[in-house]
């Protein structure tokens, strides 16, 4: 691990050399080139230089132990005892920022949330999943926008589409992806019976063109009347899109927009995006059945998370976490949520490098 960083606080040193470079200065994608160069290695190079502080420091405090003064004794013990737990924490936040890098946190996100178990319920549910997401968007300060949307005749969503743009959106969310159950007493109860239902959310990393290359040949577009509930007529031309990938059968609608050619494009956003994930399960079969294993099968049907409304509750059965703030997560208080799981698979990860070490 040494020996990696030192090799990366020289090439962070090289990096701060070029930008004094006049063809580093008077070119702008060379300039931001190294600048992004120079963020990716920044935060480990500063732990290792605090690190190595540190580790100075302990080394002077013991050596003063061998003093024949006492209080430079006691003052050497009391320099140890403050540094010793900061050098190892130190070495456990190195160790993290060394893991290897999901290639894909970096991407926006393409969200789908259906309906699955209980009917109404679970429409209603997916409507207010949806809105828990887009308050933890807001805030991030992300963007996001609606690509599809089916709504139920009781003013929920059967299956709701969106893209969420901003930084480092898929690292956040990731682990998103699942069965969402929930329990609670639905409106049209009459007897105060708690229900179950449930709803699937997946998170998709989004494909740029240069990830994944759709040939013309390949695809069948078909264009209808966009419809809203009931049958109600949202217009009368045929703007909605329906985007058929023959290959792999992938099929994607979209009716959002009045322009059929912006349904198109919002279309091929989902549709690029899908077929890109079906690809990295396919290159790498490994890495795929680890994420299998953290966030659910590609059907996801495993239950990740349980949302009891009348104990106020939340449970994620992947970590074991259980928080009584029902009320603030649904408002997209979900960070001490998502932290959770990164610092648990992250640990996960530390556990299997050293025993394969």
């Amino acid at each position: 691990m040494i020996d990696r960083l030192e090799q990366m606080e020289q090439r962070y040193n090289d990096l701060q050399a070029q930008f004094a470079l006049p063809e580093i200065i008077n070119d702008h994608e060379k300039y931001q080139k190294t600048a992004k160069a120079l963020s990716e290695i920044e935060t480990p190079v500063e732990k290792y230089r605090e690190l190595k502080q540190v580790q100075q420091g302990l080394a002077e405090s013991r050596a003063m132990m061998a003093e024949s003064d006492p209080d430079m004794r006691a003052m050497a013990a009391e320099e140890i005892a403050a540094l010793e737990p900061r050098a190892a924490a130190l070495e456990e936040e190195i160790k993290v920022l060394l893991l290897p890098q999901d290639p894909n946190d970096e991407k926006n996100v393409i969200l789908e949330i259906r309906a699955g178990t209980g009917g109404d319920e679970a429409s209603l549910f997916a409507a207010e999943i949806f809105r828990m997401y887009t308050r933890f968007a807001e805030q991030h300060r992300w963007k996001i926008e609606l690509l599809s949307v089916s709504e139920s005749g009781v003013g929920g969503y059967k299956e709701v589409i969106a893209i969420i743009e901003g930084e480092r959106v898929y690292s956040q969310l990731k682990w998103e992806s699942g069965v969402h159950r929930v329990q609670r007493v639905p409106a049209t109860e009459t007897q105060g019976r708690v229900h179950t239902s449930a709803v699937t959310v997946a998170v998709l990393p989004e494909a740029e063109e240069v990830d994944i290359k759709i040939e013309a040949k390949d695809i069948r577009i078909d264009t209808f009347c966009s419809s809203g509930p009931g049958g109600q007529s949202v217009n009368t031309t045929y703007s909605a899109v329906r985007i058929t990938h023959l290959p792999t059968n992938t099929v994607v609608s979209c009716q959002d927009e009045k322009s059929q050619i912006k349904n198109r494009i919002k279309g091929m956003r989902v549709l690029r995006s899908r077929l890109y994930e079906m690809e990295m399960d396919r290159q790498n079969a490994e890495l795929a059945k680890e994420r299998r294993q953290m966030v659910g099968t590609g059907d996801r049907s495993e239950k990740i998370r349980t949302y009891n409304f009348p104990q106020n509750r939340l449970t994620d059965h992947r970590i074991g976490l259980t928080l009584h703030q029902l009320d603030l997560v649904m408002e997209g208080r979900l960070q001490p949520i998502v932290d959770a799981l990164i610092a648990h698979y992250q640990a996960e990860q530390l556990k299997a490098d050293s025993q394969a070490a």
